[in-house]
């Protein structure tokens, strides 16, 4: 059985002072988190070390926001899977739609993040999606079968994530609806070919919509950004409810 994943990305957010304040808020709600599914935090990579100490004794797990595809060199900026296992981190995003815009990032590039990743035994949260120009245009399942192909070639689907992350949907308060992300991520298990591989949802995910798209039977669990500043919001997405139909 597949164990959802629920992760909160903070982007540019959070000093170490608000990180250890946020966790002071955050650990006691997941007191009693229900054990079919992992909560994950992905700080800025200033605060992960703060976090890393204020989360110890929790179940809570650390990722990063990216990871480089070397052990160590010549890469300003740059932070290494080693890097981030010194502080507990178990899991890394790459490919997120944001470095693929401003940084430029290719699918090449993310492939070899996310192996790099699994290399050091992180398990990397893969990101795909379209942008509103190309499902306008009817190429979302052309542009997220190649991003699929190309940036998992060669990983183990046994210990990754694959994001779902319609660009259109990212921090513009519109939500992908529930029944066609499903059919997406349905897509996205047929066309990675293994059908274990837990696949998150990313995209305007607030607290009211959280327990409908966790009813869906190919939503894993979700890739949270601004819902996931506020500990109280993103506690509540973390205990999500699925609705009992009878």
């Amino acid at each position: 059985m597949r164990k959802a994943v629920i992760a909160g990305n903070w982007k540019m957010h959070m000093t170490c002072a608000e990180a250890r304040a946020y966790a002071e808020s955050f650990v006691p709600q997941m007191a009693d988190l229900p054990d079919d599914r992992v909560v994950v935090l992905a700080p800025p990579f200033t605060a992960i070390a703060a976090l890393s100490e204020a989360l110890a004794g929790s179940d809570i797990k650390l990722s990063s926001q990216n990871v480089h595809w070397d052990n160590g060199g010549a890469y300003t900026g740059s932070i290494s899977a080693d890097m981030l296992k010194e502080h507990g981190v178990s899991y890394a995003i790459v490919g997120h739609s944001e470095p693929r815009k401003y940084h430029s990032e290719s699918d090449e590039q993310i492939n070899r993040r996310a192996l790099s990743a699994q290399a050091a035994d992180l398990i990397p949260i893969v990101c795909v999606g379209e942008t509103d120009i190309q499902r306008s245009s009817r190429e979302t399942e052309r542009v997220i079968r190649r991003q699929v192909e190309q940036s998992l070639e060669d990983l183990d689907p046994s210990r990754m994530v694959v994001a779902y992350e319609p660009i259109w949907a990212i921090g513009t308060g519109k939500t992908c609806d529930a029944a066609e992300a499903n059919r997406i991520c349905g897509l996205i298990r047929s066309w990675v070919g293994y059908q274990d591989v837990v696949i998150q949802y990313g995209g305007s995910v607030k607290a009211d919509n959280i327990d409908q798209l966790m009813a869906q039977s190919d939503i894993d669990g979700v890739l949270v950004g601004g819902a996931s500043l506020d500990p109280i919001s993103f506690a509540r997405i973390a205990q999500y409810r699925v609705p009992v139909t009878i």
